[in-house]
């Protein structure tokens, strides 16, 4: 019975020894790829045996590919590219087929697809002039032809830029630096043409508006004006026209004064002039009494200096009567 338990228990423990060294844990940045009915398959558990399986990593890979090529004419060009590769995982099989079976398989098919790389590079270069390449319209070229790299090696490109697009020739380099710059130049030029005009027409539009505004401020200065000036007319008129009444009363008393004075002759004694008069006359044996009148009291005097002349006169008249 001893013995079976200890059967048993080796049993178990070379089981266990079997397991730990077949089957490792799956790390988070690793590809687990199995082969099964022909077809490469992804696992997905946590544990996997590691001679049942082909492990490759989910890192990108760098990439520097040199080209030289032709443009129209025969000018030689160099461009440089730089980028980074990883596997697809759509496409496990294809990375295999062309990789192998092999945990550096991402590494052997970016030798392969740098190759692709140049053969696209030098298609979009001898279909153009030297001045008509740049590195925006290679990278579109090349990222419209991705799908390519990737169902063919079963790796994506996961950044791909141009480090350099220059010919081959010193000279011609030179002479298309210099046009580049003289085309920066007119093109800075002219935007600040443009920023100039657009500055002008910003400065003649706030000319206008603030013209309109100023012209619109001394139409309503004019206005205000005219409204005062009409006010002031109005006060005046109501002034001139209460003048005008006071005026009228005061001639209409003296008239009335004068009315009263013509139908009782001998109350012209009592007015200040004749009393003024009067008094003089007692005070000096000479005397004279100037009566002044006032440009107001002027046709009243008058008036009242003919009355007083018609009274003396009847006055005299009288005193001769018995004398005769």
């Amino acid at each position: 019975m001893q013995i079976f338990f200890g059967i048993v228990a080796a049993l178990i423990l070379v089981i266990v020894l079997a397991v730990s060294f077949e089957y490792r844990l799956r790390q988070p940045d690793l590809l687990v790829l199995y082969e099964s009915n022909g077809k490469i398959a992804l696992r997905s558990g946590l544990l996997y045996p590691r001679h049942f399986s082909l492990i490759l990593k989910r890192t990108t890979c760098p990439i520097q590919v040199t080209t030289e090529a032709s443009a129209v004419g025969n000018i030689g060009v160099r461009v440089k590219l730089i980028g980074s590769i990883a596997p697809s995982i759509e496409h496990l099989s294809s990375l295999v087929r062309a990789g192998g079976w092999n945990s550096e398989a991402v590494a052997r098919v970016a030798d392969e697809a740098q190759v692709l790389l140049q053969g696209l590079v030098k298609e979009y270069t001898e279909r153009a002039e030297i001045r008509e390449l740049s590195s925006a319209g290679l990278v579109s070229y090349l990222n419209e032809r991705l799908s390519l790299i990737e169902e063919k090696y079963g790796i994506e490109l996961i950044t791909l830029a141009v480090q350099s697009l220059d010919p081959i020739d010193p000279e011609i380099a030179d002479a298309l630096r210099q046009q580049e710059q003289a085309r920066l130049m007119e093109q800075t030029e002219r935007l600040n043409q443009q920023a100039r005009i657009s500055a002008a027409k910003a400065k003649y539009q706030a000319d206008e508006e603030i013209a309109a505004m100023e012209h619109s401020l001394e139409l309503k200065r004019a206005e205000l004006k005219k409204e005062v000036l009409t006010h002031e007319s109005a006060l005046a008129q109501q002034r001139l026209e209460d003048d005008l009444v006071r005026n009228r009363l005061r001639l209409a008393f003296e008239r009335e004064e004068l009315e009263v004075l013509k139908s009782s002759p001998e109350l012209l004694m009592l007015t200040p002039q004749a009393a003024r008069l009067a008094e003089a006359s007692q005070n000096l044996k000479n005397a004279r009494t100037i009566v002044s009148l006032t440009p107001q009291d002027l046709g009243v005097g008058a008036e009242l200096f003919t009355l007083f002349q018609s009274l003396l006169q009847k006055a005299l008249e009288v005193s001769k009567q018995p004398g005769d």
